[in-house]
């Protein structure tokens, strides 16, 4: 389910419509628990008489995904809670799921021999474990608002720390539309979003050192403004949150400079630096490898909003990549925590491709590194 919500994320480069819409039902519309193993797991971590501490309990679920499922609640006091509650045996399968992925990977014939993916698969358990700690996501989730308070443009909800525990998560409810969505909204309410998506992203990695590695569009969603004020985006899910090295903040900082300098030279040098790529690549693929340095700083290094819904670089950069990629023996996988950065920084991207926006990439990476030097 998490590789099938990742594959859903794709803006037309590679699937159709119809296979990607199926694809977008594993992101929160999955199979649910029946409402006697729900009333179990309740009853297991909240007492047999958990009903009493609530007006109402919707039993269907509002969101249903890859380790738990949300319902909307009452309190006997008013609050309209969201609550989150795992699938029973979710986190004992973690590591034998992955393992199963591992041995598909070997047997398949995928991936070359020589290619050690076992930190890999680590750091996929350690990430997915993570995830279903639930009193660690609440923790997250109160940090992440308070690096956040005052700004008006995200909303965080609120932790339940009484009725939060190991396999349910409690939080206010907050109303929203999903985020992809706003495709057929105006294109200057669609921009201004996905701007701040943006921003938000870079102060992640160079402000905040802490990221929400999880860009799943079902992590997101859109609250409208009353009277017409502006909107705010809603932020979800934050089992996916996890500190940044120091060393991958200036490894991505070093990178970012040499692309606004549009210098070829230093982009290859700091992709190399950083893990990217190995200098195998550099060495026989020198020529494909200036050819998508010059593609992407050519598209993003304007001082000008740039279209994430024009994707007309994408199959120029996708042809040199699977030239090189035949060449198995310069195959290389980036260090772990880095991946978990770009899969955020993809899928951010993916996102403005989704809802065909634009934005000026150049002066918020710019205005990004002078704040945060």
């Amino acid at each position: 389910m998490k590789l099938g919500q990742m594959i859903s994320m794709d803006a037309g480069d590679m699937l159709s419509p119809e296979l990607s819409s199926i694809f977008a039902s594993l992101r929160d519309r999955a199979d649910f628990m029946p409402a006697r193993q729900l009333d179990k797991v309740l009853a297991e971590q909240w007492g047999k008489d958990w009903r009493k501490q609530f007006r109402r309990f919707e039993p269907r679920p509002v969101a249903a995904a890859s380790i738990g499922q949300v319902h909307r609640a009452l309190t006997r006091d008013g609050r309209k809670l969201a609550i989150k509650v795992q699938y029973p045996g979710v986190a004992n399968s973690i590591d034998s799921d992955v393992d199963n992925v591992a041995t598909l990977l070997k047997v398949s014939g995928l991936l070359p021999k020589e290619l050690d993916i076992a930190p890999l698969l680590a750091a996929a358990k350690q990430q997915l474990h993570e995830e279903a700690d639930y009193r660690r996501e609440g923790e997250q989730m109160q940090l992440y608002a308070a690096r956040l308070q005052g700004n008006a443009d995200f909303i965080v909800p609120r932790l339940d720390s009484e009725l939060t525990c190991d396999r349910i998560l409690a939080m206010s409810f907050e109303d929203g539309i999903p985020i992809e969505s706003l495709v057929d909204e105006p294109q200057e309410l669609r921009d201004t979003v996905f701007e701040r998506c943006i921003r938000l992203v870079a102060r992640e990695l160079f402000e905040f050192q802490v990221m929400q590695t999880d860009p799943n569009f079902a992590n997101f969603r859109y609250k409208r403004g009353e009277s017409g004020q502006p909107g705010q985006v809603v932020l979800l899910d934050f089992g996916a949150t996890r500190d940044v090295a120091p060393d991958i903040v200036q490894a991505y900082r070093r990178l970012m400079e040499a692309g606004l300098l549009s210098d070829t030279d230093g982009i290859r040098t700091e992709a190399v630096a950083a893990g990217f790529m190995s200098s195998a690549v550099i060495e026989r693929h020198s020529n494909r490898v200036n050819r998508m340095i010059c593609i992407i700083t050519n598209e993003m290094s304007a001082d000008a909003p740039f279209d994430f819904g024009d994707r007309r670089f994408v199959p120029l950069l996708r042809n040199e990549g699977m030239e090189i990629a035949k060449d198995r023996a310069t195959w290389h996988l980036p260090p772990a925590e880095t991946l978990f950065v770009q899969r955020k920084i993809s899928g951010t991207a993916l996102l403005g491709a989704r809802l065909k926006a634009k934005a000026n990439v150049r002066r918020i990476i710019e205005e990004t590194l002078q704040n945060t030097v």
